[in-house]
């Protein structure tokens, strides 16, 4: 009897568990009217930038790091719409993860296999290229005629052993002819550079951020966070945010590393979600994705949650901002539209394979990849498909005033409109 008093006991106390876990899972809905700061915005997208006065196109940058700016928010304001046709085809012989940044005249990118190129803008033939040896799974900034670019350990480039004996390095490339002005060692980092304050943030696989100073390299501070750093930091105002595998969020003062707050993904049965996803900064929030398969956004000077959607498979994806709309695509193949105040969704669509990359926004067009090498180019007002081009896999295109360039499985395409 005492024994079946006991089970029973066992069981409410697993039932309740179970209970606890399934509710502090769930999805929560956000409010528009706590921490949410609507921005004024056009009824027009704004003309793209123009050369200041005495420079010539092609002499500045355009697309100057991933996700296009420091908000990371992935839009950028070049007036190009799809179909599209190629002009040239760049070959880079391996993966291409991650996309170009654009400068003075020319694209620069990495493959897996670790190496640079500097390619031609108009003609699509390479500039000059640097093989590191390394592994590489980022974009490279470019600032001041520099390219920067983070480097990951010598293969195998899946290491298991521990972070703390493995190496990673930070170099920066003369953009003109790819001459190395320096280099810092750091652990193993998948984290795009970001150039700012004239300084390069950037963090690494044994969770630490540095600021290393932009002319030298030499390193300014360091902030040590739980859990390895895979995606790239954004600056709000004097804010950087950024996630980790621990499924922290941290918010870091940019100009001397303190810890502003750090928050975390939700609890749920097998442990926290992980971040790998870059955070967006719009509207008084941060907005990421993670392994649980929620979009999430919180308050960008509380870090509290303000909401959390839930997706069906892993989201990688590191989402876009655009019109107080969130967009991300899931491992489940669905790429979502979410209300940017509440996390409700505004419209979906069903791509054909799963999503890992991130989206890119131009002239109202949302532009993402599939794992099985699709690009599509949906209405970002309502989903509807206008365009798609069998190649890509991961973020897919960035631009500059005259081509769309697309980022395919292992090749670089130069695109004009129709």
């Amino acid at each position: 009897m005492a024994l079946s008093a006991l089970a029973l006991l066992a069981g409410g106390v697993f039932a309740g568990y179970l209970w606890d876990k399934r509710e502090a899972a769930r999805d929560v809905r956000g409010s528009p009217t706590v921490e949410f700061v609507e921005t004024d915005e056009p009824e027009e997208e704004p003309a793209p930038p123009s050369p200041r006065p005495g420079k010539k196109p092609g002499s500045e940058v355009v697309w100057p790091t991933y996700g296009y700016d420091g908000e990371r928010q992935r839009v950028a304001p070049f007036r190009l719409r799809p179909p599209f046709r190629r002009v040239w085809t760049f070959g880079a012989r391996n993966l291409l993860e991650f996309p170009p940044s654009i400068g003075y005249g020319r694209l620069y990118f990495t493959n897996n296999s670790g190496v640079l190129f500097a390619v031609n803008a108009k003609t699509g033939k390479r500039a000059w290229r640097f093989k590191s040896g390394r592994c590489v799974a980022s974009t490279p900034a470019v600032a001041d005629h520099t390219v920067f670019q983070a480097f990951l350990n010598k293969p195998p480039c899946n290491s298991e052993r521990k972070p703390g004996r493995l190496e990673g390095e930070v170099i920066a490339f003369a953009s003109g002819f790819g001459r190395i002005r320096w280099r810092t060692k750091l652990g193993p980092t998948e984290s795009s550079p970001l150039v700012a304050n004239g300084l390069v943030y950037v963090g690494d696989w044994r969770g630490r951020v540095y600021a290393l100073e932009e002319r030298t390299g030499r390193v300014r501070w360091t902030f040590q966070g739980d859990g390895r750093i895979k995606g790239a930091l954004t600056l709000s105002g004097s804010r950087l945010y950024v996630g980790s595998y621990a499924g922290h969020l941290y918010a870091l003062d940019a100009r001397t590393g303190k810890q502003i707050w750090r928050t975390s993904s939700q609890d749920r049965l097998g442990g926290r979600g992980q971040f790998y996803s870059t955070p967006a900064a719009a509207y008084g929030r941060v907005y990421l994705g993670s392994t649980d398969g929620k979009v999430y956004s919180f308050g960008a000077t509380s870090g509290e949650l303000r909401w959390s959607q839930g997706t069906g498979d892993y989201v990688y994806s590191s989402p876009a901002v655009w019109r107080k709309k969130v967009y991300a695509g899931s491992y489940s193949g669905r790429f979502y539209a979410l209300d940017a105040a509440t996390g409700d969704v505004v419209w979906e669509f069903g791509a054909n394979g799963e999503i890992s990359g991130s989206p890119t926004i131009l002239d109202g067009v949302v532009y993402f990849a599939t794992l099985k090498e699709r690009t599509y180019a949906l209405d970002a007002r309502n989903g509807e498909l206008l365009w798609s081009f069998d190649d890509g896999k991961y973020t897919p295109v960035v631009a500059d005033r005259e081509r769309l360039y697309l980022v395919g499985h292992a090749r670089v395409y130069g695109m004009v409109e129709r």
